[in-house]
C-alpha cells in the first residue's frame, strides 16, 4: 500500500511540483494539499493521512502549531518540516514540536524522498551538518547565559523577531499572530533583553539583519 502525504505549503507552485515528484513514486500518493492550517484541518479530518510535509511559514500561521496540533491529537502521523528558513535556528525547534524531520528546500528532490522514507521507518532525518550541530549542543549541555543568539529565544519570541525583520509593524504582528498589541510589546521587551538591545531601533535593526541572513541559508552568525 502506498503511503499517504499531505502537503502543507502556502506555495501553489511549490505544492504542486511536490504532489508531482511523490506521485511518481512507487510508494507514496499524496491525498492532499493545503496552504494554511484551516485548510491543513480539513484535510486531517477528511483524509486519511500517513505522513506530512508541513513548511514552517504558511501564510498568516506558524508551521509549528500545526506540527503541535497534530501531535496533541494522538494520531499517527510522521511529519517531515520542508522549509527555506536556516536549519539551524529552526530544526531543533520542529522536532521539539513533534517533527520528525527537518530538510531545506534547496535540497534536491532526492532529498525528500530519502527523507520520507527514513521518517517512514521510524528515524530522525536532519542533514550531516545539522547532526553535528544537535551533538555539538548535546556536549555543551545547557546555553552560555552570555551569549546574545537567537537560540535564547522561545518559539514565540522568535516568530516576533522573524516578523520584525519581514518589516511589520507592532499592530501588523499582533493582527497576524491573532494576539493583543501589549503582549507583542512584551514579547519586544524579552527579546530586546536577551538580545542586549538597548531600544526598539536597535531591536528592528538586528532582526532585519537576521532575516536578510537567514534568507541565504544556514550560517554561523552570532546573532
Amino acid at each position: 500500500m502506498k503511503t499517504k502525504v499531505l502537503i502543507v505549503d502556502d506555495h501553489p507552485i511549490f505544492r504542486m511540483g511536490m504532489r508531482e515528484l511523490l506521485n511518481q513514486e512507487d510508494d507514496f500518493v499524496v491525498c492532499g494539499l493545503a496552504a494554511d492550517m484551516e485548510e491543513a484541518r480539513r484535510a486531517l479530518a477528511e483524509q486519511e493521512v500517513d505522513m506530512a510535509i508541513i513548511d514552517i511559514t504558511l501564510a498568516d500561521d506558524n508551521g509549528l502549531e500545526l506540527i503541535r496540533e497534530i501531535r496533541s491529537s494522538g494520531r499517527d502521523i510522521a511529519i517531515l518540516v520542508l522549509s527555506m528558513h536556516d536549519e539551524t535556528v529552526w530544526a531543533e525547534r520542529a522536532l521539539r514540536a513533534g517533527a520528525r524531520g527537518y530538510i531545506m528546500k534547496k535540497e534536491a528532490s532526492e532529498s525528500v524522498i530519502c527523507a520520507l522514507r527514513n521518517i517512514r521507518k521510524g528515524q530522525i532525518h536532519v542533514s550531516p551538518g545539522m547532526v553535528s550541530v544537535l551533538l555539538d549542543r548535546m556536549h555543551q549541555g545547557s546555553r552560555d547565559q552570555g551569549t546574545s543568539t537567537v537560540d535564547l529565544l522561545t518559539d514565540r519570541e522568535l516568530e516576533v523577531f522573524r516578523l520584525i525583520g519581514s518589516g511589520l509593524s507592532t499592530r501588523e504582528i499582533a493582527l497576524q499572530m491573532n494576539l493583543g498589541i501589549k503582549t507583542i510589546g512584551t514579547y519586544r521587551d524579552r527579546i530586546k533583553q536577551k538580545l542586549g538591545l538597548k531600544n526598539g531601533t536597535e531591536l528592528t535593526r538586528r532582526a532585519v539583519l537576521w532575516a536578510e541572513q537567514e534568507s541565504l541559508g544556514p550560517n554561523d552568525s552570532t546573532l
